[in-house]
């Protein structure tokens, strides 16, 4: 399907936000709005939001990616992932001004900009937004990084055959790796005699836990598999009480890519992740 893209300027609190809209010929009533993680702006990494709209659009798909203020070409001073709730739901009304066939909506979010639409979800009453595709979602804390390395790092470090042959050889840094070594286990070892940063229920983390426990509508997981936030999200998931079963409950798909990296900067990679969402929101659209 042939499609155009629209240069798009919002104003909100009188500070230009700048977006591009992908808008198929005949789009149809699913849309997707790219929320972008930063530091980053609209194009994305390798230009895998670029690619991305393009390849919805020819689908059928209108897709809006734009800069939250603050970032790329949007004016205002720059702000957190955890305050961009206005700037996103701005971003779904020019979707929708630019293409009113559009009436339900996805949004789509790589770290951080996972992170924010989730937390869109639980503090918006947004019944617009039917979806949710969450890449590589950062819950970062001590906890989770402390832990992360002393599992998936260190654990594997010590497995390989290369690790034993260097420090043989002398050519490996030991002092340097031990001193760094405890201090992952120091870390892991004060937060979890004290009260972690994620047990205040007011931490973004909790939040975002309560918003995917509160959500209605479907959610697509991805995340690349030796990637240390999706591992630190993993860890999260399992580990801390307010995120219990919730990647199980229904409505939760989950798509591992194997060995990809934290922006899927492979073509093979991120045609995987492209084509994930694609019958994802294939899927959806058909859905009642």
């Amino acid at each position: 399907m042939n499609y155009a893209e629209q240069a798009v300027v919002m104003n909100g609190d009188a500070e230009p936000m700048v977006g591009i809209v992908s808008r198929p010929e005949q789009p149809c009533a699913l849309g997707l709005v790219v929320v972008v993680g930063g530091p980053q702006y609209r194009v994305g990494s390798h230009r895998q939001f670029v690619l991305l709209a393009r390849r919805l659009a020819q689908a059928g798909f209108a897709v809006m990616r734009f800069d939250y203020r603050g970032m790329g070409d949007s004016q205002g001073e720059p702000r957190s992932f955890e305050a961009i709730d206005d700037d996103i739901a701005l971003a779904v009304n020019a979707l929708q001004q630019v293409c009113p066939e559009v009436t339900q909506v996805v949004l789509w979010g790589l770290c951080d900009g996972a992170a924010a639409s989730l937390l869109y979800t639980g503090r918006q009453a947004d019944v617009r937004i039917a979806g949710l595709c969450l890449l590589n979602p950062w819950v970062r804390s001590d906890s989770t990084l402390a832990r992360t390395r002393l599992k998936h790092y260190y654990g594997d470090r010590l497995l390989q055959q290369d690790f034993w042959a260097r420090l043989w050889r002398g050519q490996l840094a030991w002092r340097q790796s031990l001193a760094e070594l405890m201090q992952s286990v120091r870390a892991f070892g004060v937060v979890r005699g004290a009260v972690s940063q994620l047990d205040a229920g007011a931490s973004f983390q909790s939040q975002m836990a309560r918003s995917l426990k509160l959500y209605k509508g479907k959610v697509l997981l991805i995340l690349s598999e030796p990637d240390t936030t999706a591992q630190e999200f993993l860890e999260c998931a399992a580990t801390h009480p307010d995120w219990q079963g919730l990647l199980q409950r229904p409505g939760v798909q989950r798509v591992d890519v194997a060995q990809a990296d934290h922006t899927f900067s492979s073509t093979e990679w991120r045609a995987a992740a492209e084509q994930a969402v694609l019958q994802w929101m294939t899927a959806l659209k058909a859905a009642p």
